[in-house]
């Protein structure tokens, strides 16, 4: 993997306790759409955030991080970018990076920040004129974290093959949309998975829970794609 040393272009707060992280690398990067990177704390802690942007939009590299107080983990990484104004990562990493060369249809599922990942790979279709249909799965547990709602469906307007889905855990009364557990919004929407590609990001149960209950719909386990299924 390459180690390079980047500037911290932008950190700013979307909503509480997320984070938009922008990154200019002081050379030439490579990284396939749905790959991440090590921010290097030392040689020996090294800590992975997904690419939240497509290899195609050259020169940056941005992350979405979720930071509660009690998340150290993540709280630290920032807290070192804001002090020092830049950062050294590794990359690239990952083997749950966009199967380009399939012609089969997409479902991106994502939990909270696993939103970047998701997000990677739909830009990297946009910009490459992809006709596949891709079907965007975005599970939060209160509204207000569907910090680039707003962004989601202006792609869905602009670029035809997008379906994007938004399903909040906890909804308040105004929420019209879908309810509950993503996974769940998604068997709710198919008849068969069989001929999907699936991509999927999020929290360890929640990859595990979805790759068991897809296989019922027929999902082929080889087209369900995770870095969290190298873990679990």
């Amino acid at each position: 993997m390459q180690r390079i040393k980047c500037r911290v272009e932008e950190l700013r707060e979307y909503v509480d306790t997320i984070w938009h992280v922008a990154l200019t690398p002081q050379q030439a990067v490579s990284f396939k759409p749905g790959q991440y990177l090590l921010v290097v704390m030392s040689d020996s802690d090294k800590r992975p955030f997904s690419i939240a942007n497509s290899p195609t939009r050259s020169g940056v590299l941005e992350l979405q991080i979720g930071a509660t107080p009690e998340n150290a983990y993540a709280g630290q990484v920032l807290a070192r970018m804001r002090e020092q104004g830049e950062i050294e990562i590794e990359l690239a990493a990952g083997k749950a990076f966009l199967r380009d060369e399939s012609p089969r249809p997409l479902i991106l599922m994502a939990g909270g920040t696993g939103f970047s990942y998701a997000r990677a790979i739909l830009e990297y279709l946009i910009d490459t004129g992809s006709k596949r249909p891709v079907f965007l799965y975005w599970g939060v547990r209160q509204a207000h974290w569907l910090y680039e709602q707003g962004q989601m469906q202006q792609w869905e307007r602009d670029y035809a093959p997008l379906t994007f889905i938004p399903v909040v855990q906890e909804p308040e009364a105004d929420w019209t949309g879908k309810t509950g557990l993503v996974h769940k919004a998604i068997m709710d929407d198919f008849v068969t998975l069989h001929d999907y590609d699936i991509y999927v990001a999020g929290r360890f149960e929640m990859a595990g829970a979805a790759r068991e209950e897809f296989k019922v719909l027929g999902a082929e386990p080889e087209r369900i794609f995770g870095d969290a299924y190298e873990f679990i």
